[in-house]
């Protein structure tokens, strides 16, 4: 046998004997604790526009109708709300003004929590009601919570049309607000 072949075949001996022995190691374990704090919280989607019409008849209100997009989660002592607020009057002037009282809502069908009861003034300088939530609501995942996801509420909007308006193209802005406590 050849020199080479003999340090070949000790070399896979050894090798082969290392495969067998059992490493003198140790294992070991450590512990972590995750925490996290789930607080209260709100998100609100609503559509970038909405149109008022009127009907045939002459001088009747305008109307038109909103679905709001909403998901909540509320504490065990708290609730929430969605508020509607008109962040900017009807322009251009000499049209109808919500500032003045022109502008009104109702709400129905909420999926989470209680729509507002009868018809809403809009305002532009406070926060109107569209839902109350309750405490420990949440939206989704069926069994305490709600099953949709995301919760909806309608709006039906009413404009009056007065005959003092000049004619023209209107439009306001209106800001919905959640929260959650």
């Amino acid at each position: 046998m050849r020199t080479v072949d003999i340090v070949r075949s000790r070399l896979c001996l050894y090798l082969l004997g290392l495969a067998t022995i059992p490493a003198n190691g140790s294992t070991g374990t450590g512990n972590q604790t995750l925490s996290a704090i789930i607080d209260p919280i709100g998100s609100i989607t609503a559509p970038a526009s909405a149109s008022l019409t009127s009907g045939a008849t002459t001088f009747k209100p305008f109307t038109g109708n909103v679905t709001v997009n909403y998901q909540a989660r509320t504490s065990p002592s708290g609730g929430g709300t969605v508020t509607l607020s008109v962040s900017s009057d009807f322009t251009p002037t000499g049209g109808p003004s919500a500032a003045a009282g022109a502008l009104a809502y109702t709400c129905s069908g909420a999926t989470l929590g209680t729509a507002c009861s009868g018809s809403q003034t809009a305002s532009t300088t406070a926060q109107t009601p569209v839902l109350t939530l309750p405490a420990s609501a949440c939206t989704g995942g069926g069994g305490a919570c709600s099953s949709q996801n995301p919760n909806s509420v309608n709006l039906s909007f009413t404009l009056t049309d007065n005959p003092a308006y000049a004619t023209g193209s209107y439009s306001a802005q209106v800001t919905f607000t959640i929260s959650a406590t």
